[in-house]
């Protein structure tokens, strides 16, 4: 019996872009891989990249795509900027993002669509199209085309909900994709979000399943490494998490000078106190940077801190590394690692001063701590258990 084929329709493969999605996606994907799955991965942003565990296919429209991200970032560069940055709140779906949707719509979503069709019809017998966090809007059309014409199911993963929805317009480095989108086209809409999910069948999603991220334990995991840092946390813009950046770094590294705050990432433009800014850590290294740091820190958005059970990367990435994680509060962070033995919850600054001062002086316990949480991954957050879902 052959190995199912799935086309993967991904918002990048390149992991040079820094997108957030992207290391997950490589690792959900080989989980899929190691699952017996025949992947083809062909990218939306950047070209296509080889890996031993899925072929490729080429982004049909890879100068287009480059082409207009420089003209976004010029744009951002003449308003003083690195972004072109959307309100927190209620973002407007303005008439440059209905004027940029049109031209997509007219020269993308077709050129896409045929793509697509090219790989289905020279494949054959593809189990199913899965649609990995391209904005939504751009392939209007395209699902209902494909299921009808070559009779696959079309599946589309928002690995970004809540920040994805229209009332929060998701990270500034892309799109508000629901605008003009049509849910309904898909066969399933997967979340990474189990509280996002009514709001997804409120969009027009026929069907819509949580799956949370999770990691690969062989990508992540304890680094034989000299600690070299007290407190690290990583992670790029502090956008949705501002007041959470100044209670557990500014306000702690400027009262306690003893101990050493790391912050590795970047486009951080509230007060990030007396951390020492350390820029990208490439992700060949990540595990490492991780096991530098006797405390590494989730802060977490506030879309996706208050709604419930919607997950994010970093938990289970620093958690499969081994690290003793502090946390800004999450509602249904208990889904995944128990308060307390697992992942420590603070609530304010002077308890994160606090948290950090008792880890601190207890290396055993931290470290123990760090155990506890990798093997919760290893039981239960692995991408092979996510791909068997």
């Amino acid at each position: 019996m052959s190995a199912p084929k799935i086309l993967a329709v991904a918002s990048a493969a390149d992991l040079d872009f820094r997108y957030g999605c992207t290391p997950a996606w490589w690792q959900i994907w080989k989980g899929l891989y190691e699952a017996g799955a025949d992947l083809i991965v062909t990218p939306y942003r950047g070209r296509a990249i080889e890996s031993p565990w899925w072929r490729t296919a080429p982004n049909p429209l890879y100068r287009e795509a480059e082409a207009f991200a420089a003209a976004r970032e010029m744009a951002a560069r003449l308003k003083g900027d690195t972004l072109l940055r959307r309100a927190e709140h209620n973002p407007a779906d303005t008439t440059a993002d209905k004027l940029t949707r049109e031209v997509i719509w007219r020269y993308v979503t077709p050129r896409w669509q045929r793509h697509l069709e090219r790989i289905l019809k020279r494949e054959g017998n593809v189990a199913a199209v899965i649609v990995f966090t391209v904005p939504m809007a751009h392939l209007r059309g395209i699902p209902t085309r494909l299921r009808e014409r070559y009779g696959v199911p079309v599946v589309f993963y928002d690995g970004d909900v809540p920040m994805s929805l229209p009332e929060f317009g998701g990270m500034d480095t892309g799109f508000n994709y629901y605008h003009g989108a049509d849910p309904s086209e898909y066969d399933l809409v997967l979340s990474n979000s189990e509280g996002g999910l009514e709001r997804l069948r409120e969009l027009g999603a026929r069907n819509a399943e949580a799956v949370f991220w999770a990691a690969d334990p062989e990508v992540f995991s304890p680094a034989p490494v000299d600690k070299e840092v007290d407190v690290f946390f990583y992670g790029y813009g502090d956008k949705f998490r501002r007041e959470w950046m100044e209670a557990m770094i500014a306000e702690p590294s400027r009262f306690d000078g003893d101990i050493l705050f790391a912050l590795g990432g970047g486009d951080f433009r509230a007060d990030t106190g007396n951390a020492r800014l350390i820029g990208d850590v490439p992700f060949n290294v990540f595990s490492q940077a991780i096991s530098r740091a006797h405390v590494n820190l989730n802060i977490t958005r506030r879309p996706h801190a208050t709604m419930y059970a919607s997950s994010t990367c970093r938990p289970f990435e620093l958690a499969a590394a081994g690290a003793a994680i502090v946390s800004n509060p999450n509602e249904g962070i208990e889904r995944w690692f128990e308060p307390g033995s697992e992942i420590r919850i603070v609530a304010d600054a002077d308890e994160a001063l606090a948290t950090y001062r008792e880890l601190l002086d207890d290396r055993g316990a931290a470290e123990a701590m760090g155990r506890r949480a990798r093997e919760r991954v290893l039981d239960e957050h692995t991408y092979a258990h996510r791909a068997r879902q």
